[in-house]
């Protein structure tokens, strides 16, 4: 029986996912305008936590202030009304042509103080809806020919940019963390900052690094070929893990916003055990929102669209509960002890060794058994298996 979503597991969405109108590339919109009020309540409905949206998602870019308002106090009226939260909210700098080199790196001085602006405005209204992360995404902070923007001159203006906007929270007392959100290319040729591990060296530089921390996506990451429960480890690792957009992918190519499993089904099996365990080997968790940022197939109407976010909270408590029986396996920790998983969590040098130290142990170097070491058998495909099995649910 497939699982039932509640409040207690933090799930959310954005507006933009089950409101996007399917419009692609080469093809027109195919399904109606979806009212953010409509959005919140059906969302409700079905489970979810929480609600997140861009500036433009709830208020058209360049709404007058009486029309801004009412949009704003309609959705908090339905916010109340379903107890929904709205745990991150987020700037569009990629839409409007305004932006059509950047927001942040724009070469257009204007254009960086006009994007500037705009975030802090919604910083106000993130604020005023108690929202605790504000991720920011560079779609359009990149190049399409290298002749066309000096990088170093880029990082420059986008540190100066996320450092402002820091401050404008710490003298505004507001409580928000920053989560910035990398992605390869598209729509940018080639985007700024495009791993996890490209934006913590970014973020290491920053005035408040304390503050801010990283979103990563599934299929952002997995576009640039990389293993994303790695980066997402890694992000644990660093203390930085502070939102975390969930989705599928399947290979190197263009940003298909699939539904969560619906991609990579065993990395996503993965991903979900290191979220809630900290993985095989135990470690740090993730507390946050798990926050689905797909899009529902363009062939389907409002069935599909309702039916797809269900569909993503369904699979993650799914792969969760196989973490579970993975984890609590008596054959699996067998298979994990003799891999020698454990033994990765002990120090190499001893309490107190040094470098003189470890020169002086000829256990370590001179009479180190390398031909018994080199015969080992770590019991990989065995682990291996029983994942697949678990995830599968054949166990």
């Amino acid at each position: 029986m497939t699982p039932a979503p509640t409040r207690d597991d933090h799930f959310s969405f954005g507006l933009w996912t089950v409101g996007w109108q399917a419009r692609d590339p080469f093809g027109d919109a195919t399904r109606p305008p979806l009212d953010p009020v409509e959005a919140v309540h059906e969302l409700a409905a079905r489970g979810a936590w929480g609600v997140t949206f861009h500036d433009d998602d709830l208020v058209p870019f360049g709404a007058d202030e009486s029309d801004r308002e009412k949009r704003i106090a309609r959705f908090k009226e339905a916010v109340s009304e379903t107890g929904l939260v709205v745990p991150m909210m987020t700037t569009n700098l990629f839409t409007h042509p305004v932006f059509k080199d950047g927001g942040f790196t724009s070469n257009d001085r204007g254009v960086r103080r006009f994007a500037l602006r705009k975030v802090m405005r919604n910083l106000d209204l993130a604020a005023e809806l108690g929202a605790t992360t504000y991720v920011f995404w560079g779609g359009r902070e990149g190049s399409e020919t290298d002749a066309a923007k000096d990088v170093g001159a880029a990082l420059d203006r986008y540190r100066e940019g996320i450092d402002l906007l820091a401050a404008y929270v710490v003298d505004h007392g507001y409580g928000i963390r920053f989560a910035l959100e990398p992605k390869p290319n598209e729509p940018r040729g080639d985007i700024l900052l495009p791993t996890v591990g490209s934006m913590l060296a970014f973020i290491s530089t920053l005035e408040h690094a304390d503050m801010v921390g990283v979103n990563p996506e599934v299929g952002h990451e997995q576009m640039a070929g990389m293993n994303f429960v790695h980066s997402v480890a890694q992000a644990l690792w660093h203390g930085k893990l502070f939102h975390i957009d969930l989705n599928g992918q399947r290979g190197a190519k263009y940003d298909q916003d699939l539904i969560f499993g619906h991609g990579d089904l065993l990395s996503a099996f993965f991903l979900v055990d290191l979220l809630e365990h900290g993985g095989p080997g135990g470690g740090r968790a993730y507390d946050g929102p798990r926050h689905f940022d797909y899009k529902p197939l363009r062939t389907d109407m409002a069935d599909g669209v309702w039916g797809s976010a269900s569909a993503n909270m369904a699979t993650y408590l799914i792969l969760r509960e196989r973490a579970a029986a993975f984890r609590a396996d008596p054959e699996v920790g067998e298979a994990l002890e003799a891999s020698g998983l454990g033994e990765l969590a002990t120090p190499t040098l001893a309490p107190g060794e040094g470098h003189a130290a470890l020169v002086a142990d000829r256990s370590a170097y001179e009479t180190f058994d390398v031909e018994g070491a080199a015969n080992r058998s770590y019991g990989f495909v065995r682990l291996s298996q029983l994942a697949v099995e678990h995830a599968l649910g054949a166990r």
